[in-house]
Parts: C-alpha cells; sequence; structure tokens
C-alpha cells in the first residue's frame, strides 16, 4: 500500500516505524466523528497529542471524501470488504494518513464557489499536510496468475513531517 508513497521522498527506514493503526469505518456519515475519536486515541498512544488537530482536520476530509464521492448509494458493499478503512502509520520522521475506499475515480480538488457549503476537501487537505496523493489499491487476485484481477478501489494518502529528514 505504500510503495506509492516512497516515490519522491528521501527513504523510510523500516526500522524506524514507530506503529501503525487501522480502522474500519462504516458506510455511513457518523464515521466520521469516529474517525477522529480514532484518531485522537492512536495520536494520544504515539505522544503526538499537539498534531492532533492538522490530523484530524485532514483525516475527516479524507473519510467524507471517501464516503461522498467513492460509495455508490445504491450498491451494497462486499460482505468481506469493509467499505472504508483508516490507516496512521508512524515513522521517526512522518506520519501518513490513509484512507481506502471501493471507488476507482480518481480524487479530483475543484474550486468552490464562495458560497458553497462544501468543495474544499482537498484544498484543506493539501493546505494542512507536507503532501498527500493517491493511488489505486492492489487488485484482488492479482497475486494469483491463474484468476483474473478484480480492481479493489484506492488509496488516498497524507504525509505530515514530524521532523526534518536528514
Amino acid at each position: 500500500m505504500l510503495e506509492p508513497l516512497r516515490q519522491g521522498l528521501p527513504p523510510i527506514d523500516p526500522s524506524a516505524v514507530s506503529g501503525s493503526a487501522t480502522c474500519t469505518l462504516a458506510a455511513r456519515y457518523e464515521s466520521v466523528g469516529g474517525a477522529r475519536q480514532f484518531t485522537r486515541a492512536t495520536l494520544s498512544g504515539w505522544g503526538l497529542d499537539e498534531r492532533f488537530d492538522d490530523v484530524a482536520l485532514v483525516v475527516s476530509e479524507l473519510v467524507t471524501n471517501a464516503l461522498r464521492h467513492a460509495l455508490p448509494a445504491d450498491t451494497a458493499p462486499e460482505p468481506q470488504e469493509p467499505p472504508v478503512r483508516l490507516h496512521l502509520m508512524r515513522w521517526s520522521s512522518r506520519l501518513v494518513c490513509a484512507v481506502r475506499d471501493p471507488s476507482q475515480e480518481s480524487p479530483m480538488a475543484s474550486e468552490a464557489p464562495d458560497s458553497a457549503e462544501s468543495g474544499r476537501g482537498l484544498f484543506l487537505v493539501e493546505s494542512f499536510s507536507d503532501s498527500w496523493g493517491w493511488h489505486p489499491s492492489p487488485p484482488l487476485g492479482a497475486d494469483n496468475p491463474n484468476t483474473v484481477a478484480t480492481p479493489r478501489g484506492k488509496v488516498v494518502w497524507a504525509l505530515f513531517r514530524l521532523s526534518d529528514d536528514a
């Protein structure tokens, strides 16, 4: 899941990984609050309470986008696979928030009119994180040459630097 994140960034030393946590989210807007609570508890456990406001804003926007744009209203999610997952990963100098959803559509930042009540989510993600991006999730069955690989959606991520990389 993280290979595309490594492109254009200083190498991530596997021994520097400090922690990771994952939360599955139901396909309803109340899940945004649950994602924020999960983020608060995780960051607190990692001693990163001072980063909560910025990270929680980005998590809220990524989860809201996944729920609003990635879940078709007329299709039930597959029973084995939760529709949206939030991943938080910490290294000594970086924190990554990643939201996986079932849509294959690329996230697109758009310019919202001043009077609009929504439409600025990715602008906020870009403003409050050090970088962000997305990539397709690995297809289901991609590791088995005897099956037809089935697309599985995408991962939208945001990176926060915790200290200067050497």
